[in-house]
């Protein structure tokens, strides 16, 4: 089992960069693939982008390509979303998960942590 926790969301201006991080306790952190999913209120829990356990693979969802970019560091237990050019509709409350296989299905994803709120204005 594994427990995540996120951290570095915020209020910026759009335009502006954030980072996520997501760590995870356990030693088996190396094992899972990690995702980052984000809902809009009124909206379903949407994908965002995933990331292989060696790192060596990567998924994005459309909307962020070109400014969203997720990486993980295994001897620190984290994952990472890199957020660049944030747009209004970006604001979410992020989420990081853990699952078996490099998936945009959020039930392909078994753990979950509680959500880091990004809120961008105009």
């Amino acid at each position: 089992q594994v427990q995540l926790v996120e951290s570095g969301g915020g209020l910026v201006q759009a335009g502006a960069s954030l980072r996520l991080s997501c760590a995870a306790s356990g030693r088996t952190f190396s094992s899972y693939v990690m995702g980052w999913f984000r809902q809009a209120p009124g909206k379903e829990r949407e994908f965002v982008a995933a990331i292989y356990r060696n790192g060596g693979l990567t998924s994005h969802a459309d909307p962020v390509k070109g400014r969203f970019t997720i990486s993980r560091d295994n001897s620190k237990n984290t994952a990472y979303l890199q957020m660049n050019s944030l747009l209004p509709e970006d604001t979410a409350a992020y989420y990081c998960a853990a699952g078996s296989r490099l998936s945009s299905l959020k039930v392909d994803y078994d753990y979950w942590g509680q959500g880091t709120q990004v809120t961008v204005s105009s």
